[in-house]
Protein backbone atom coordinates (compact mmCIF):
# COMPACT_ATOMS: atom_id res chain seq x y z
CA UNK A 1 0.00 0.00 0.00
CA UNK A 2 2.87 2.41 0.85
CA UNK A 3 4.38 1.78 -2.58
CA UNK A 4 1.14 2.85 -4.31
CA UNK A 5 1.00 6.07 -2.27
CA UNK A 6 4.66 6.75 -3.07
CA UNK A 7 3.87 6.37 -6.78
CA UNK A 8 0.95 8.81 -6.39
CA UNK A 9 3.30 11.25 -4.66
CA UNK A 10 5.96 10.94 -7.36
CA UNK A 11 3.50 11.20 -10.26
CA UNK A 12 2.07 14.37 -8.75
CA UNK A 13 5.56 15.93 -8.79
CA UNK A 14 6.02 15.44 -12.54
CA UNK A 15 5.69 18.52 -14.74
CA UNK A 16 2.66 18.52 -17.08
CA UNK A 17 1.23 15.38 -15.42
CA UNK A 18 1.06 16.53 -11.80
CA UNK A 19 -1.96 15.57 -9.72
CA UNK A 20 -4.03 15.44 -12.92
CA UNK A 21 -2.37 12.08 -13.50
CA UNK A 22 -1.75 11.08 -9.89
CA UNK A 23 -5.38 11.08 -8.76
CA UNK A 24 -6.69 9.01 -11.69
CA UNK A 25 -3.81 6.57 -11.07
CA UNK A 26 -4.79 6.32 -7.40
CA UNK A 27 -8.35 5.46 -8.35
CA UNK A 28 -7.19 2.94 -10.95
CA UNK A 29 -5.25 1.09 -8.23
CA UNK A 30 -8.19 1.47 -5.83
CA UNK A 31 -6.65 3.68 -3.16
CA UNK A 32 -8.97 5.70 -0.92
CA UNK A 33 -9.75 9.02 -2.58
CA UNK A 34 -9.26 11.37 0.37
CA UNK A 35 -5.83 10.00 1.30
CA UNK A 36 -4.80 10.02 -2.37
CA UNK A 37 -5.95 13.64 -2.70
CA UNK A 38 -3.81 14.66 0.28
CA UNK A 39 -0.74 12.74 -0.92
CA UNK A 40 -1.09 14.09 -4.47
CA UNK A 41 -1.53 17.66 -3.22
CA UNK A 42 1.60 17.42 -1.07
CA UNK A 43 3.58 15.95 -3.95
CA UNK A 44 2.33 18.58 -6.37
CA UNK A 45 3.23 21.44 -4.01
CA UNK A 46 6.70 20.18 -3.03
CA UNK A 47 8.48 21.54 -6.15
CA UNK A 48 6.73 24.95 -6.00
CA UNK A 49 9.36 26.85 -3.91
CA UNK A 50 12.19 25.43 -6.01
CA UNK A 51 10.42 26.41 -9.23
CA UNK A 52 9.70 29.89 -7.92
CA UNK A 53 13.25 30.62 -6.78
CA UNK A 54 15.40 28.65 -9.24
CA UNK A 55 13.59 27.63 -12.44
CA UNK A 56 13.68 31.03 -14.11
CA UNK A 57 17.40 31.44 -13.40
CA UNK A 58 18.18 27.92 -14.59
CA UNK A 59 16.18 28.37 -17.79
CA UNK A 60 17.82 31.70 -18.56
CA UNK A 61 21.24 30.16 -17.92
CA UNK A 62 20.56 27.15 -20.17
CA UNK A 63 18.77 28.82 -23.08
CA UNK A 64 22.00 29.47 -24.99
CA UNK A 65 23.69 26.13 -24.23
CA UNK A 66 24.39 23.74 -27.09
CA UNK A 67 22.45 20.60 -26.11
CA UNK A 68 19.79 21.95 -23.77
CA UNK A 69 19.21 25.37 -25.28
CA UNK A 70 16.17 24.54 -27.39
CA UNK A 71 14.19 22.88 -24.60
CA UNK A 72 15.19 25.51 -22.04
CA UNK A 73 14.17 28.28 -24.44
CA UNK A 74 10.85 26.52 -25.09
CA UNK A 75 10.17 26.17 -21.35
CA UNK A 76 11.10 29.79 -20.68
CA UNK A 77 8.92 30.98 -23.56
CA UNK A 78 6.04 28.85 -22.26
CA UNK A 79 6.34 30.42 -18.80
CA UNK A 80 6.56 33.91 -20.28
CA UNK A 81 3.51 33.31 -22.51
CA UNK A 82 1.55 31.97 -19.54
CA UNK A 83 2.58 34.99 -17.48
CA UNK A 84 1.65 37.42 -20.24
CA UNK A 85 -1.70 35.68 -20.73
CA UNK A 86 -2.43 35.84 -17.01
CA UNK A 87 -1.39 39.48 -16.81
CA UNK A 88 -3.47 40.56 -19.81
CA UNK A 89 -6.60 38.77 -18.62
CA UNK A 90 -6.25 39.52 -14.95
CA UNK A 91 -5.01 43.06 -14.73
CA UNK A 92 -5.00 43.80 -11.03
CA UNK A 93 -6.51 40.48 -9.93
CA UNK A 94 -3.49 38.40 -10.87
CA UNK A 95 -3.89 36.30 -7.71
CA UNK A 96 -7.33 35.04 -8.79
CA UNK A 97 -6.17 34.55 -12.39
CA UNK A 98 -3.20 32.45 -11.22
CA UNK A 99 -5.44 30.35 -8.97
CA UNK A 100 -7.91 29.70 -11.82
CA UNK A 101 -5.08 28.96 -14.28
CA UNK A 102 -3.65 26.31 -11.95
CA UNK A 103 -7.13 24.92 -11.15
CA UNK A 104 -7.93 24.10 -14.77
CA UNK A 105 -7.22 20.36 -14.96
CA UNK A 106 -5.42 20.30 -18.31
CA UNK A 107 -1.78 19.44 -19.02
CA UNK A 108 0.37 22.56 -18.89
CA UNK A 109 -1.90 24.59 -16.61
CA UNK A 110 -0.79 23.25 -13.25
CA UNK A 111 1.50 24.21 -10.41
CA UNK A 112 4.71 24.02 -12.46
CA UNK A 113 3.64 26.42 -15.21
CA UNK A 114 1.69 28.63 -12.82
CA UNK A 115 4.63 29.01 -10.46
CA UNK A 116 7.03 29.73 -13.32
CA UNK A 117 4.60 32.35 -14.63
CA UNK A 118 4.34 33.89 -11.15
CA UNK A 119 8.12 34.03 -10.93
CA UNK A 120 8.39 35.66 -14.36
CA UNK A 121 5.70 38.19 -13.38
CA UNK A 122 7.64 38.93 -10.17
CA UNK A 123 4.66 38.12 -7.94
CA UNK A 124 5.60 37.90 -4.30
CA UNK A 125 6.38 34.41 -3.04
CA UNK A 126 3.63 34.15 -0.41
CA UNK A 127 0.82 35.22 -2.78
CA UNK A 128 2.15 32.91 -5.49
CA UNK A 129 2.25 29.89 -3.22
CA UNK A 130 -1.23 30.54 -1.81
CA UNK A 131 -2.75 31.06 -5.29
CA UNK A 132 -1.04 27.92 -6.62
CA UNK A 133 -2.10 25.89 -3.56
CA UNK A 134 -5.74 26.97 -3.93
CA UNK A 135 -5.60 26.11 -7.63
CA UNK A 136 -4.09 22.70 -6.90
CA UNK A 137 -6.79 22.02 -4.29
CA UNK A 138 -9.53 22.90 -6.78
CA UNK A 139 -7.93 20.84 -9.55
CA UNK A 140 -7.63 17.94 -7.12
CA UNK A 141 -11.34 18.10 -6.29
CA UNK A 142 -12.23 18.19 -9.99
CA UNK A 143 -9.94 15.26 -10.79
CA UNK A 144 -11.13 13.33 -7.73
CA UNK A 145 -14.77 13.69 -8.71
CA UNK A 146 -14.05 12.85 -12.33
CA UNK A 147 -11.88 9.85 -11.43
CA UNK A 148 -14.27 8.49 -8.83
CA UNK A 149 -17.14 8.82 -11.29
CA UNK A 150 -15.24 7.24 -14.16
CA UNK A 151 -13.78 4.35 -12.21
CA UNK A 152 -17.03 3.86 -10.29
CA UNK A 153 -18.91 3.61 -13.58
CA UNK A 154 -16.34 1.19 -15.01
CA UNK A 155 -16.45 -1.07 -11.95
CA UNK A 156 -20.26 -1.08 -12.03
CA UNK A 157 -20.21 -1.91 -15.73
CA UNK A 158 -17.69 -4.72 -15.31
CA UNK A 159 -19.23 -6.20 -12.17
CA UNK A 160 -22.77 -4.87 -11.70
CA UNK A 161 -24.21 -5.17 -8.22
CA UNK A 162 -26.21 -8.31 -7.53
CA UNK A 163 -29.96 -7.81 -7.77
CA UNK A 164 -31.84 -7.56 -4.51
CA UNK A 165 -34.03 -10.62 -3.97
CA UNK A 166 -37.72 -9.97 -3.74
CA UNK A 167 -39.24 -11.48 -0.62
CA UNK A 168 -42.91 -12.38 -0.85
CA UNK A 169 -45.43 -13.31 1.69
Amino acid sequence: MFKKYLIVFLISMLPLVELRGAIPYSQAVQLPLLQSYIVATLGNMLPVPFIYFFARRALEWGKDKKYIGKIFTWLLDRGERAGDKLQSKAGRSIFVALMIFVAIPLPGTGAWTGTLAASILDMDFKSSVIAVLLGVLIAGVIMGLASAGLFGAISTWIAPPAPTPIVTG
